[in-house]
């Protein structure tokens, strides 16, 4: 996920020279800033005091840096593509978990290796980010924007002068408090938002993120985009947009056909706006990442999206979680999932899945070779019915994360997990979520300990009981002592509320102190 405000820092060189190399380069070009700035700010400082007294009014600028902090991106890391980026709805009668934030932040992903291209061009990009944002400051200092034109011009003058291009591709704006009157054209000028939009004609990134009055307005802001567009990631989370507004994204599509990552989640007045108004999507053939979770989305907009699923041949990552209405009318849709072989990343948490549309996914799923990333939490009918995922488990060669957090799992079910992992499947598996599963009896605890050892790449595990729940660890602990010494990848172990006698407490402090790496258990605590 994009993360808010500066560009994350490219590698450095490597060796003691390489390092001096770049710092000098890094002296060098705060010196330019610092002159840049400066001759800005003179200049503008001479009009004033010509023009006489001018009283300094806040900035959308302003605004834009105070919100341009660092945030966590979505769930699991895009390279295992994001689990849960937020909570999401939680059910009455359970205090769902939070879900961990791995990701690290940037805001362009280009930085890879020291001295590529991609390293350079994040470097260009975030350069050009301060200088728009030094250029936008001073001059709203000494004058409102009048036109989008202007902007341009005074853009490109100003990059001209530091023998730049006037060509950006990143404009974060998340959570930076934009108002109504950023955000829609007012009878004195265009808005600040789409000027600045005009001003970036290679923009490839837009995040207005966590800003409510986008809501409503989406249609003056993205009617900016022209086409042959460049836009590759286009995030709007949690801006309070409505069903008008979704019916207006599909309309301006037709200019997105570059568009890799389209994220509108937790925008919960969204659903509706989709009904009969998904036909433009079918043009994005590019689209790798679609984010849909916490949206309210309805039985309508689950029949649109049934339609051009299959069209989206690209996608890599899919999240319909937390919409609940899916429950029931998503059984065409789901099946239809098995026409997306690039498939790596499907969570579909707490939509309130019945049998019939768990097993249309169980289905489809055997076709998804690529599948990384499995996350069915929150989703009741899971319980009593894995072995409908028995041979989707069983051929997949890539999963490495399968979450099945409050499913309601029966001892039959993990024990039926155990024996795909004593037959060498699920090899490649690296987090393991079976928390919140209280119907498991000891005995099924005992078999699945006994076979977890196989899972030579794990690191992370979690057998965590509900809140409202505490038991006591049975003999099936020891078993789960033993395997973590033949884990070497182990980390974490969640074992949340299960409570551990004395005996069983100084048998995992002997561990701790025999073991070279440390593995983190968080348990309930003695008895």
């Amino acid at each position: 996920m994009a993360g808010v405000g500066d560009v994350a820092p490219a590698a450095g060189s490597s060796g003691d020279g390489g390092a001096e190399i770049l710092e000098n380069r890094k002296q060098e070009d705060v010196l330019l800033r610092k002159t840049s700035f400066d001759l800005t700010m003179s200049q503008t400082r001479k009009k004033s005091s010509s023009d006489g007294e001018t009283k300094p009014r806040t900035s959308f600028v302003n605004k834009f840096l105070r919100g341009s902090k660092l945030r966590s991106s979505k769930a699991e890391s895009r390279n295992e593509s994001n689990d849960l980026k937020t909570a999401d709805s939680q059910p009455s009668d359970e205090t769902q978990k939070t879900a961990t934030l791995d990701t690290g932040t940037q805001l362009c992903p280009y930085a890879e290796k020291p001295g590529s291209g991609h390293e350079r061009k994040a470097t260009k990009a975030g350069t050009e980010v301060f200088f728009l944002q030094i250029l936008l400051y001073s001059y709203n200092v000494a004058t409102p924007l009048t036109s989008e034109t202007e902007l341009g011009c005074q853009v490109e003058q100003f990059l001209q002068k530091l023998g730049r291009k006037a060509v950006d591709t990143c404009l974060d704006l998340s959570n930076c408090g934009l108002t109504t009157a950023d955000t829609s054209d007012q009878s004195s000028g265009p808005s600040v938002t789409g000027a600045a939009l005009k001003a970036i004609p290679d923009l490839e990134e837009l995040t207005l993120s966590w800003n409510s009055k986008v809501g409503g307005n989406l249609p003056l802001i993205l009617q900016k985009f022209q086409a042959g567009s460049k836009i590759r990631t286009l995030e709007l989370v949690d801006c309070a947009l409505t069903s008008e507004d979704g019916a207006f994204v599909d309309a301006a599509f037709r200019h997105l056909s570059e568009l890799r990552t389209l994220d509108l989640s937790c925008n919960k007045e969204l659903g509706g706006g989709f009904e009969d108004s998904l036909a433009q999507v079918a043009t994005l053939e590019r689209l790798e990442v679609l984010d849909l979770h916490q949206c309210s989305l309805t039985a309508g907009d689950v029949v649109s999206l049934t339609q051009v699923i299959p069209l989206l041949s690209s996608l890599h990552e899919l999240d319909l979680s937390a919409n609940k209405e899916m429950g029931s009318s998503s059984e065409n849709l789901l099946s239809r999932l098995r026409f997306l072989p690039a498939l790596k990343s499907l969570l579909i948490d707490n939509c309130a899945l019945e049998r019939e549309t768990f097993t249309a996914l169980a289905e489809a799923s055997i076709h998804l070779p690529a599948l990384e990333v499995l996350s069915l939490s929150w989703n009741k009918c899971v319980g009593g019915n894995l072995k409908l995922l028995l041979e989707t488990l069983k051929l997949s060669t890539s999963l490495q994360v399968l979450r099945l957090s409050s499913c309601s799992l029966v001892t039959e079910d993990v024990a039926l997990l155990a024996s795909v992992i004593h037959t060498g499947h699920l090899a490649r598996l690296r987090k393991l979520d079976l928390s919140y599963n209280d119907s498991i009896c000891d005995a099924g605890w005992a078999i699945f300990c006994q076979n977890v050892w196989l899972l030579r790449e794990l690191t992370e595990l979690d057998i965590s009981l509900r809140p409202s729940t505490f038991r006591d660890c049975g003999q099936w602990f020891r078993h789960l002592l033993c395997a973590v010494t033949r884990l070497p990848a182990i980390t974490d172990i969640g074992m949340k509320r299960w409570l551990l006698p004395a005996s069983l407490e100084e048998e995992l402090k002997r561990l701790d102190q025999d073991r070279s790496s440390s593995i983190h258990f968080d348990h309930g605590g003695r008895q």
